[in-house]
């Protein structure tokens, strides 16, 4: 630390009032600050012995000064109310289950946690997975079917020589996921054995493929059987590790052929291949893994709707998944309100090397936690787990700034993604339910009720100051308050 003095203070009177108070400071601020390095809960204990509330609080400033730290304050139920604006949570109107929240383990995920000490990735997966009291209870999990553009290289679970073919999928193979992906994974399902897995292909063999490429091109319907079978096999593979997979989608982005891996495939495509070959494939091997179709930007909810409109392809589906490059959090509810019996999923959003923190917290608590979940999400997913200090591993080709939860270097550094999902992931269990709360002013927010009967509200100010309010729930009320882009999560 900076000397404070520029040189000594006598022993006056004024002098020693300068020195103390000048040690108040240092002791405050030091108490006060705590870097994205530190392990939420292990910072040192507060000067003032713990206040007794009603009401546990949660908070996550912009400035970083206050990260996912419980706070010391009195949040107390009163019978009075005030002028302040008033967030009413009304836990009788009920509107979805939630499945949970997470990030997508990706191969260049697993390939640096694997890098990793036993015990140091020992404790870090607890951190992120475990239900306990010092961690954030991460739910949901996204997999790449072969490769995803966070591989450390291009594959697929059945690759053959150029100019090959295997249409028997004689020389299919888990392969390259065995080595880091499948063991990782088994050490978090060992930590969390309820997390559901989520699990979508970027591309299908390029033998399969009009361009016989890893990048774009579409698939050939000659191996439109085929290729169903290929998911047949990857679930039946994956079950035979012991892993799960609750639901596929059937291509990531399926609009966008510029990454590697990628595919296009349209809507008439999709709904093809739904209805005529993976639906009945699934049916016929006795597989309940739910199909999720779509599974790209908001801008495009014509997409899901007209493959949901189909009642051959309908019959198969469980629903639709959406990413948010693209288009407004508000299509969720436009593919709901169209489909009420089907799902809808928040499957992606990624946080950049060149973000800002203050900002990607606001804009990803707004409208992905908040937003997505007002929309009727059963789940909210961000993309990447872990990276390197490079952002990689990437393919060749692949996203060169997208910033995991975690970097792993010589230490763990949390980053933003890893406070805008623990704000929901530590208290929202599986299970929960939505519950109605009213939008107050710039105070977006969104409200549950637990399986153990607790409520939460996540309240983010997306203004621009501190803004004080009440929380009412059962006709008794509380007030706080946030700072201008902070994130609150409130429980009782």
């Amino acid at each position: 630390m900076k000397n404070v003095f520029k040189k000594p203070i006598s022993g006056t009177p004024l002098g020693i009032a300068v020195f103390v108070f000048s040690l108040v400071i240092i002791v405050f601020s030091s108490g006060c600050k705590k870097n994205s390095t530190e392990t939420p809960g292990t910072q040192p204990p507060p000067i003032v012995p713990p206040t007794t509330s009603d009401v546990a609080f949660w908070m996550t400033t912009g400035d970083q000064s206050i990260l996912f730290r419980k706070q010391n304050v009195a949040l107390n139920w009163g019978a009075e109310s005030n002028d302040y604006g008033t967030i009413t949570v009304d836990a009788n109107q009920t509107f979805q289950t939630i499945d949970g929240f997470g990030f997508a383990l990706t191969g260049g995920s697993a390939d640096v946690l694997a890098g990793m000490t036993a015990s140091a990735r020992e404790e870090l997966l607890r951190e992120l997975f475990s239900t306990d009291s010092a961690a954030i209870g991460i739910s949901y999990l996204r997999l790449s079917i072969g490769a995803s553009d966070l591989s450390a290289s291009v594959f697929s679970y059945d690759d053959v020589p150029a100019g090959q073919t295997d249409t028997e999928l004689q020389n299919f193979s888990l392969g390259v996921d065995t080595v880091n992906l499948i063991p990782v994974l088994k050490e978090i399902l060992a930590i969390n054995p309820s997390i559901k897995i989520l699990a979508s292909p970027w591309s299908p063999p390029i033998w399969m493929k009009t361009n016989n490429n890893s990048i774009g091109g579409s698939l050939l319907p000659q191996y439109y059987d085929v290729y169903a079978n290929y998911f047949v096999k990857y679930v039946q593979s994956m079950k035979g590790q012991g892993i799960t997979i609750d639901a596929i989608t059937i291509q990531n982005e399926p609009l966008y052929g510029g990454n590697n891996p990628s595919m296009l495939m349209s809507a008439a495509e999709q709904a093809s291949f739904i209805k005529n070959n993976l639906g009945p494939a699934f049916r016929d091997a006795g597989i309940n893994t739910k199909i999720i179709l779509y599974d790209h930007n908001c801008d495009r909810p014509d997409y899901p709707m007209s493959i949901l409109n189909d009642p051959a392809a309908r019959q198969y589906v469980d629903g639709s998944g959406f990413h948010l490059y693209g288009g407004e959090i508000s299509a969720l509810s436009t593919v709901h309100n169209a489909h009420p019996e089907k799902n809808v999923y928040f499957t992606e959003l990624y946080t950049s090397s060149t973000g800002q923190f203050s900002v990607d917290l606001k804009w990803h608590l707004r409208a992905v936690i908040i937003g997505s979940l007002r929309n009727w999400s059963k789940n909210a997913i961000e993309w990447n787990l872990a990276n390197n200090i490079y952002y990689g591993p990437h393919t060749n080709g692949g996203c060169t700034t997208c910033k995991g939860a975690v970097t792993i270097g010589s230490g763990v550094t949390r980053n933003v993604g890893y406070f805008i999902v623990a704000h929901a992931s530590r208290f929202v269990r599986p299970g929960s339910v939505r519950i109605e709360s009213n939008i107050v002013g710039d105070l977006q927010n969104v409200a549950f009720t637990t399986p153990d009967g607790r409520k939460v509200v996540i309240v983010e100010n997306d203004g621009t100051s501190f803004q004080r309010f009440n929380i009412e729930f059962n006709n008794k009320w509380v007030t706080t308050g946030l700072d201008a882009g902070a994130v609150g999560t409130y429980i009782w």
